[in-house]
């Protein structure tokens, strides 16, 4: 049988897919995994995975959610105002660990007068998210921050136990457990990262 000459839409093309894109596949595929490999490895050599207790950092972090711990980051550098920590009161081994907000840093002089933070003699200027403190506590008179002494508070002011509880007072930089880098749903649907 002859052949017809023209165009035939009966006829179907096989595509070969060519060595040189199936190796780019692969490649990717293996730096993909080894890159989801040291991303684990980093997770869990320097950072801890924990669960927030009690609702002192809402709406920020909710009681039982659970967070990434950075262990490595004050290693090489110091907390700085606003970043949330994890610490251990008073270096007690056998508590949980308390996450809260960095509000003084170290030469900061703190006091708490009329429901407001003053910093160094400066009002410290926060959104309406955060109540007016009821209880200064310690705080109530001026609290001079030493070298590796820092004053946190939870988000939550007026339902948080921190540093103007007598039993927490001035966290040491020693009782520091690392710096909280992200937050996880219970479902895991969504993963941020801690401001």
């Amino acid at each position: 049988m002859r052949r017809r000459k023209g165009l035939d839409f009966n006829h179907k093309r096989r595509k070969k897919i060519s060595t040189v894109v199936l190796k780019e596949i692969f490649s990717w595929l293996f730096w993909i995994g080894i890159s989801a490999v040291t991303a684990v490895v980093l997770v869990y050599v320097f950072g801890l995975r924990t669960n927030v207790v009690g609702n002192s950092m809402e709406p920020h972090l909710y009681a039982g959610q659970k967070i990434l711990i950075n262990r490595l980051v004050y290693q090489i550098s110091e907390p700085k105002f606003g970043d949330v920590i994890a610490f251990q009161p008073n270096g007690n081994e056998n508590s949980h660990y308390y996450v809260k907000r960095v509000i003084g840093v170290p030469g900061d002089t703190l006091v708490i007068k009329n429901g407001r933070i003053f910093i160094n003699d400066e009002e410290l200027e926060e959104d309406e998210s955060y109540d007016k403190i009821a209880e200064p506590g310690i705080a109530e008179s001026e609290l001079h921050l030493a070298e590796g002494e820092y004053f946190v508070l939870g988000d939550n002011r007026n339902f948080s136990e921190d540093s103007r509880s007598g039993n927490i007072g001035i966290v040491k930089d020693s009782y520091i457990i690392g710096k909280v880098w992200f937050k996880l749903s219970d479902k895991l649907e969504y993963m941020g990262i801690v401001k």
